[in-house]
């Protein structure tokens, strides 16, 4: 392996590659030509010649043992295997380019519903406009849609609301990178223009939202929340920019994210929870939680590998869809894991999420893992009668607002049914993500330009890329061949129910359903007395010893694969039931 082979020549190349990094920043290169020839300087230096005493001590990281004779047979042609690979890393990769092999969340030979309804609304009275720009600000956007297509509400004086509240707060949250009030009031006048033309493009006409900064808006600054990337404009829009524009959404900006979607910390700071200032948000859709529970936006668009949506969502009492896998288009963002990335809503209400899922859901040819599955939604729907899943030991570990959305869920006359997960060693599927983000963020770990992430511990992702380094092959094909029987008895746990309760990390759901391409909604159920937190590692710079905060709490729902409709229905219910999802932040109420 030619990778940090030498301190003295990585000292030598990082510089040109941090110079590289920095002049292809412009143009979104993932992979620039100096770093790339930095890595090749040092793929080709003179190395001595694998031995069979290499192979003897590399064999403890695989637990293998080989015989003396076998390890002399393969030591033989394990220099040519080494050039392959090596000249396979001078092969340009940019973070656009997807593997061949494709991830599918559907199984052979079983059929899905099909959905072609769309999103009926609830139906409710939104009341009156307030006279408090804080009250219209924290409004849900099914109020907010109500408003501006009654004329009650302008897509401009709402953008003007958000953009002063953006002004005065985000700075004290570090929740953007950047703002567009330019873009924004050019797509709030376009909408009232509409709609005094009586085009009404849904309830999302008007609506100012945020956008994670790992998803691209043409001549705007997508960083990545990462030093390297700190300076790159998008050279065009994301299939999700897209979806929403059409949709009449406005744009105000680009929320932050921690480094290459991993915590709360970026190159520019740390993004604040508003409940508790002195902690992070969690991550890594860290600014778009933050801003929509602080009513800077209407609502923000996130994403998830493993927790993204969901933990940001529980900490800053958000609501948070991770949609089935394969439903939104990830054209235009950043790839961190090819199967498992997955772009979603994040707002102050269940309903709100289904009408951000039905602007973004769509078949996209230019996203090999997109999938052409329709989305129906009843937000008034009678949930009495759904079949609940759950486990008693979840909640009984759990928390006093997950017990409460438990008995809200009984209250509203749902049939709920013991369940329990497999029991699996389902942390070995952790493999693929620490090696398909390695792959994606190769040359960072090639150039040493890894070392200018913000976040340096153990569990940080320049630590994890190395590590994955010496993921066996075969291991990992065998990891994924696991990750199929998961699916299997998945598909065996959801059959017959319509929804699963529990804990936001009960169990290994979060884990497990991320992998097999299930939905989750998170959504606020409750609060609790907590000591500062912080999703990145390390001490809370500033945090009180000792003192606690009242702080939101989430419980979440899981349903089979495209049965988002009824899980939501269900989460409107319940949260509903539960009255406690209008409460704002004190300090920016």
């Amino acid at each position: 392996m030619t990778v940090r082979n030498s301190a003295s020549r990585r000292d030598l190349l990082k510089g040109g590659a941090m110079m590289a990094l920095g002049a292809g920043a412009a143009t979104g290169t993932a992979a620039p030509a100096l770093a790339r020839q930095a890595a090749e300087a040092t793929a080709s230096a003179p190395a001595p010649r694998v031995t069979a005493d290499t192979l003897q001590c590399a064999e403890a990281l695989f637990d293998i043992r080989y015989t003396d004779a076998e390890r002399e047979m393969a030591v033989r042609e394990i220099d040519d295997w080494i050039a392959r690979s090596v000249r396979q890393r001078r092969i340009d990769k940019p973070n656009t380019l997807a593997p061949a092999c494709t991830f599918d969340p559907r199984l052979p030979g079983r059929g899905y519903r099909v959905q072609t309804g769309g999103v009926t609304p609830s139906g409710r009275d939104p009341g009156p406009l307030p006279a408090s720009d804080t009250d219209i600000a924290f409004a849900p956007v099914w109020r907010l849609a109500a408003w501006i297509r009654s004329g009650a509400l302008g897509a401009r004086r709402l953008t003007e609301i958000y953009l002063d509240r953006i002004a005065r707060h985000a700075p004290g949250l570090e929740c953007f990178v950047t703002v567009t009030p330019e873009i924004a009031r050019a797509e709030a006048d376009a909408c009232d223009r509409d709609l005094a033309a009586g085009r009404w493009r849904g309830p999302l006409h008007g609506i100012p939202y945020g956008m994670k900064d790992i998803i691209d808006v043409a001549g705007v600054r997508a960083s990545w929340g990462a030093t390297p990337f700190r300076d790159r404009v998008a050279g065009s829009d994301a299939a999700a920019a897209i979806a929403l524009r059409e949709a009449g959404a406005v744009l105000l900006g680009k929320t932050t994210n921690g480094a290459i979607a991993y915590g709360d910390r970026w190159f520019g700071g740390l993004t604040r929870n508003p409940w508790n200032v002195e902690e992070g948000s969690s991550g890594s859709s860290a600014g778009s939680a933050s801003a929509t529970a602080a009513g800077l936006v209407g609502f923000a668009i996130g994403t998830e590998t493993l927790g993204s949506i969901v933990s940001p969502s529980n900490r800053c009492g958000a609501t948070g869809l991770r949609p089935s896998f394969g439903r939104v288009s990830r054209t235009g963002a950043m790839a961190l894991c090819w199967s498992l990335d997955k772009i979603g809503p994040i707002a102050r209400s269940v309903e709100d999420t289904a009408f951000i899922l039905k602007a973004l859901n769509g078949f996209d040819a230019t996203d090999p893992a997109s999938l052409d599955m329709g989305f129906q939604a009843d937000m008034g729907a009678d949930v009495r009668g759904m079949r609940v899943g759950y486990d008693p030991a979840w909640f009984e570990a759990g928390s006093a607002a997950d017990r409460a959305a438990l008995q809200a869920a009984r209250d509203a006359g749902v049939d709920l049914v013991e369940t329990a997960l497999p029991d699996r060693p389902y942390d070995v599927l952790f493999a693929a993500v620490e090696a398909e983000s390695a792959a994606a963020f190769e040359e960072l770990t090639l150039s040493g330009t890894d070392d200018s992430l913000v976040w340096q511990e153990a569990a940080a992702w320049p630590n994890t890329w190395r590590r994955a380094r010496f993921i066996s092959a075969v291991d990992m094909i065998n990891i994924d061949r696991f990750r199929r029987q998961v699916m299997h008895e998945m598909d065996g746990f959801f059959d017959g129910l319509d929804a699963v309760i529990g804990p936001n990390f009960a169990g290994a759901m979060l884990v497990v359903t991320n992998f097999t391409g299930h939905p989750q909604i998170a959504f606020r159920s409750g609060f609790s007395d907590q000591p500062s937190r912080t999703m990145s590692g390390g001490a809370q710079e500033g945090a009180s010893q000792g003192v606690t905060h009242r702080v939101p709490q989430t419980t979440s729902l899981w349903a089979p694969l495209f049965e988002e409709g009824r899980m939501l229905a269900l989460g409107r219910e319940i949260e509903t039931r539960l009255a406690v999802a209008d409460e704002r932040p004190a300090g920016f109420a």
